[in-house]
């Protein structure tokens, strides 16, 4: 157990944390409004959605790999975290992040020839299913968590920390979902990659739908039009005519189109239900007369009404990542990157649940680290999450929202307080911390749905967490993280070698059912042809 002045010394830092304005949040609200300028009328103002034009849906899509690159795609740029001195510096607190695009859009570069940009190594992390244990179904909190610290394979002397949120699959309503589909269809929107993609992928959306269910479906482009209002879930085929029949061509509306969904999905509003606008786009669109204040204004003021806002990206070429990931944090929502129909199958059939009902809201995770044990610590990742200390316990600051079976993990790369392993004769330089050989608390607030007030949990990383057999989970998830360091060309990537990380990926496979895993494999083969 941690000394008693290891609590008392990281409670006064929590107490007086620093209060200098976030750098990182303002960028993402910028990126939400920043860059909506003008979309590309990529077709001329009658083009129509022609069945007869195909996509390549294989998996991974392989029809994509002669289309050129084009550099007017935006991705955020928030700097990553440096190292931080535990002695000064021994909390680090960031927002849950269940988005998984950067994965999907990594795929989609890579199997179109280009060295991927935009990559957050979170999100590729994330991507993934790991086997952690699920809360039981007396637990009063909705979610576990899970510690394992082994060496880092790419620096020699320093420790990697995983953390994993699991959250229960049990939804904490049975009541219909009213969702609002909000669909792009202006002329950026005319290729056979991007609006045919997009029906297909709602299509199975729609069949996920019952008679409890209300369905609204709104398209914009120079002006939005409402197609469906309020139809009944289990009226597919109404639905999918609506999908079947839709056109692209024109400029873009984004944010009346927004504003007229957000009002479709209060109209009929579900008591604690699943309310939800589904926008799908590239991002590539133009506010009209709203300013960016107004635009950020109206997303927040929806989320905290309880219509929360799910983003899909399509294409390429033009697509404005940076927006669409910024959009979802702002209106309580997560971000998907739709490349092929098995990626929506997975969003939207497979993952139906943790995409649409949420079990924990503004989950926050506020890791403490003890003097005695870590002398330095890296976030990787979560470079546009992070949240000053202070932040952590403050109920009116937005968080990431979890879903029913959402997952998410967190990898620390540690520096070690004194030498390799928690074997070895302990030389502390801090007396004040005892003699706990803790690594490192993990701090969890989050509140349950409709709950304005938050509830604070904790759950220690005792000497035991430490490994020199982690799991196969471990592995898989190390040699992901350690890809992603190697493509980014982080600073911090020390040997990270994407060679050894496909080899230990291979190695750990387990069962993988869907052939997730074996595909980032092969993904690694992708970016090393390309790139040496």
């Amino acid at each position: 157990m941690r000394a008693q002045s290891f609590h008392l010394v990281a409670a006064s830092r929590r107490a007086h944390a620093r209060t200098s304005s976030r750098v990182v949040a303002a960028a993402a609200v910028v990126a939400v409004v920043g860059v909506l300028g003008a979309c590309s009328a990529g077709g001329s103002s009658d083009a129509s959605y022609d069945q007869g034009v195909a996509y390549d849906d294989s998996f991974p899509s392989e029809g994509w790999r002669d289309v050129p690159p084009d550099d007017q795609e935006e991705y955020d740029d928030s700097p990553e975290q440096s190292f931080q001195d535990v002695s000064t510096s021994p909390l680090s607190t960031f927002a849950s992040d269940v988005d998984t695009a950067s994965y999907s859009n990594l795929r989609r570069q890579l199997n179109q020839g280009v060295a991927p940009e935009g990559v957050r190594i979170e999100e590729l992390v994330n991507y993934f299913d790991y086997d952690y244990p699920t809360p039981e179904p007396s637990a009063e909190d909705p979610f576990t968590v899970t510690t394992q610290i082994a060496d880092a394979p790419w620096a020699d002397d320093h420790q990697l920390a995983m953390i994993g949120v699991q959250a229960t699959a049990a939804k904490t309503t049975e009541r219909g979902n009213n969702v609002v589909f909000l669909l792009d269809v202006s002329g950026s929107m005319d290729e056979p990659n991007k609006l045919p993609l997009l029906a297909d992928s709602f299509e199975l959306l729609v069949e996920q739908l019952d008679e409890d269910d209300t369905v609204s479906i709104v398209t914009y482009a120079g002006s939005d039009q409402v197609l469906a209002d309020s139809v009944p879930g289990d009226q597919h085929g109404e639905l999918v005519r609506v999908l079947r029949d839709l056109r692209a061509g024109g400029s873009t509306g984004g944010a009346q189109g927004l504003q007229t969904a957000y009002e479709l999905a209060s109209r009929n509003f579900v008591e604690g239900g699943n309310n939800r606008v589904v926008l799908a786009t590239d991002g590539d669109f133009n506010v009209g007369p709203s300013s960016p204040e107004e635009l950020t204004e109206l997303i927040e003021e929806h989320a905290r009404s309880g219509v929360y806002i799910s983003v899909l990206g399509f294409g390429m070429g033009n697509l404005k990542d940076s927006t669409m990931e910024a959009i979802a944090d702002h209106g309580n929502g997560n971000y998907a990157y739709i490349d092929t129909l098995h990626e929506a199958r997975k969003v939207l059939v497979d993952e139906f649940d943790s995409t649409m009902f949420v079990v924990a809201q503004d989950l926050k995770v506020q890791v403490e680290f003890n003097p005695a044990t870590v002398a330095e610590y890296r976030l990787l990742g979560y470079d546009n999450r992070r949240l000053e200390d202070e932040e952590f316990d403050d109920d009116t600051k937005d968080a990431g929202d979890v879903g029913a079976g959402h997952e998410v993990t967190a990898f620390y790369e540690l520096v070690p307080a004194r030498g390799d392993s928690v074997d070895d004769d302990l030389d502390y330089q801090d007396v004040d911390a005892g003699r706990s050989t803790d690594f490192l608390t993990v701090h969890v607030r989050y509140k349950h749905p409709g709950a304005s007030t938050s509830t604070e949990v904790e759950f220690p990383a005792t000497a035991d967490a430490y490994t020199t057999r982690p799991t196969s989970d471990f592995r898989f998830a190390s040699a992901v993280a350690e890809f992603a360091l190697a493509v980014t060309g982080s600073q911090f990537a020390e040997d990270a070698d994407p060679a050894r990380a496909r080899d230990r990926a291979e190695s750990a496979l387990g069962e993988d059912s869907y052939g997730l895993r074996s595909e980032f494999v092969s993904l690694i083969d992708a970016y090393q042809r390309i790139t040496y």
